[in-house]
């Protein structure tokens, strides 16, 4: 596997701000979080050529639209698709500011998800940016398919929470030849209406049953599976019985843990 350095995804109306991350460990101490991204980038790990299989998936990890939980969500989940011969292409979008003081974060944080009303009005709000984030990340990858061994008919996108806000934005929102080969929401976050593009890409969701965000996920993940069904795509579900929310690449002995290996079945199965 190689990992090049990350790539700035460029708009011209972001040609004077900052990029201002902190990292931050997880109670655990284990995984890094970032908050403060205010340009867009995307970093490429690509398999070895002789494992190669010319798919490639862009990964958009989570985080409320305020941190992105670019370990668990972002490279671990990288890493393992280019172990199966799938590039991947961390994402790293922008994200709503938040103070530097860490207890105004905490109560920031706090606030928000007291009500989730809050979050649905910020993510209304951050749904352009999204979308252009998203389909920026797609483009460069379509447009240096050649040089990295890559099919620019086989690019699509894994999104994980508010991550996967980011990829049905791109995919909803995208104009035709602006959206994913194939989206993967896990335990997605969308409050919006459903209006499935024509054409669509073929859809995998996962997500777990007793996801800690309840009804704001699973209630999304079940609207984007009927929304799919019933306009006729291509659609696979796994619900869980157990996994919690934000399981990403970390194994817990959970049934959820099986999300990886049925999706890149499903990748294969669904002839990419």
């Amino acid at each position: 596997m190689q990992r090049l350095d990350p790539i700035v995804l460029d708009f011209p109306d972001l040609t004077d701000a900052a990029i201002m991350r902190a990292d931050e460990g997880d109670p655990a101490g284990q995984d890094r979080m970032l908050r403060n991204v205010t340009i867009p980038t995307l970093t490429p790990f690509l398999p070895d050529p002789a494992t190669r299989t010319g798919v490639s998936v862009v990964v958009v990890p989570g985080g409320a639209l305020h941190f992105l939980a670019v370990d668990n969500e972002g490279v671990n989940v990288a890493q393992r698709l280019a172990e199966q011969g799938i590039a991947a292409f961390v994402l790293q979008y922008r994200l709503v500011p938040t103070p530097v003081d860490e207890s105004a974060v905490e109560k920031l944080m706090s606030h928000i998800f007291s009500d989730h009303a809050i979050l649905a009005e910020i993510s209304e709000g951050r749904r352009k940016p999204a979308r252009d984030d998203g389909a920026a990340a797609l483009a460069t990858v379509r447009e240096n398919a050649g040089a990295w061994g890559l099919d620019p008919d086989k690019v699509g996108m894994v999104g994980f929470s508010a991550g996967g806000f980011v990829a049905l934005a791109t995919t909803l929102d995208g104009a035709d030849g602006d959206r994913p080969s194939f989206v993967a929401p896990v335990y997605p976050a969308w409050w919006g209406e459903v209006v499935v593009p024509a054409p669509a890409p073929p859809m995998f969701l996962a997500w777990a049953t007793d996801d800690g965000l309840g009804d704001t996920i699973i209630d999304s993940a079940m609207r984007l599976y009927d929304a799919w069904r019933h306009a006729g795509a291509p659609v696979e579900a796994h619900a869980y019985s157990r996994g919690g929310h934000g399981f990403g690449a970390r194994p817990q002995g959970a049934p959820s843990d099986d999300w990886f290996a049925a999706f890149v079945r499903w990748i294969s199965a669904s002839g990419f």
